[in-house]
């Protein structure tokens, strides 16, 4: 999960790497667009992109929706970091969907805003960024996980694009590690696969533990873990060994070596493109395997 800790280790990166400031790295972000980092898809198909509003108990969440410009596909919802749903979020999903799926990216800050709620170059590392995702983050719990889940299922149940014959993928960074882990467990018999990415708080010591809903999920996951992440809690890892292993379910569990809490997106600080690109494929392969 973002904080402090996890920041001061991208500023050692950045400090040591010293051939791009933290001002340099916002520059870039604004002049070249985060579509134009990520490698293309090979024979990616044409899409169909579109913003949606989507009620849920707590009000309207607006959304990013992809998908091939024919037929219909298995379904994944994303769900952000905690920088939320942005242009980079926007580029995944879009990638996503010229592979073959029917993608759904929230705005998990919608009960406070609608997004996106930073601008382009935003960081962590910047205290004004931190002292407005932080209270949003901390408006969020296991409960509107739970119900956010339901509602993005509902929706993309009844969506032409989506085949509801195939079971749903879902896909979470940083804070949404947590966000993947209560969608499988929340619609079992929808959700198939699931994937984090430098996913944060999934194996506490708390009493609602991501981790103790594992006996309730019916699905293939992959876990890919940052390096100091797992520097930080090395015995979470084997805790979801230990619970999927009970649980009879399919686990891929990896720490990603050389990588940073917050490696995945493109217009992260700390993007690992190689690492990335590894986690990338292992997602694509789940999503082949579990969600055919």
């Amino acid at each position: 999960m973002c904080d402090l800790d996890t920041q001061k280790d991208a500023d050692e990166f950045l400090r040591r790497k010293g051939d791009m400031t933290r001002r340099q790295f916002g520059k870039l972000s604004a002049a070249v667009g985060v579509a134009m980092v990520l490698p293309t898809v090979a024979n990616a198909q044409a899409v169909t992109e579109s913003d949606v509003d989507i009620t849920t108990p707590d009000g309207v969440a607006d959304c990013y929706f992809v998908h091939p410009s024919s037929g219909s596909h298995a379904a994944v919802i994303v769900w952000p970091d905690i920088l939320g749903l942005r242009p980079a979020f926007r580029a995944m999903g879009k990638r996503l969907a010229q592979s073959g799926y029917s993608v759904l990216v929230v705005n998990p800050f919608y009960r406070d805003a609608r997004s996106p709620v930073v601008g382009e170059g935003a960081s962590f590392s910047q205290p004004e960024i931190r002292s407005l995702v932080l209270p949003m983050a901390g408006h969020l719990n296991a409960e509107t996980h739970f119900t956010d889940a339901r509602a993005m299922v509902n929706f993309l149940d009844q969506q032409a694009s989506v085949d509801t014959s195939r079971k749903i993928g879902t896909t979470g960074y940083c804070m949404g590690g947590p966000m993947v882990m209560r969608t499988m467990a929340a619609v079992p018999s929808r959700v198939g696969a699931g994937g984090t990415f430098h996913g944060g708080g999934l194996a506490t010591d708390a009493d609602n533990s991501p981790h103790l809903l594992i006996p309730q999920m019916r699905a293939s996951v992959l876990h890919a873990v940052a390096g100091n992440d797992d520097e930080t809690d090395p015995e979470a890892k084997n805790k979801l060994r230990a619970a999927y292993a009970a649980a009879g379910l399919s686990a891929e569990i990896e720490v990603y070596t050389d990588t940073l809490h917050g490696w995945c997106p493109p217009d992260s600080q700390v993007y690992n493109e190689a690492q990335a690109e590894r986690a990338w494929s292992r997602m694509l392969n789940l999503f082949d395997s579990a969600l055919a």
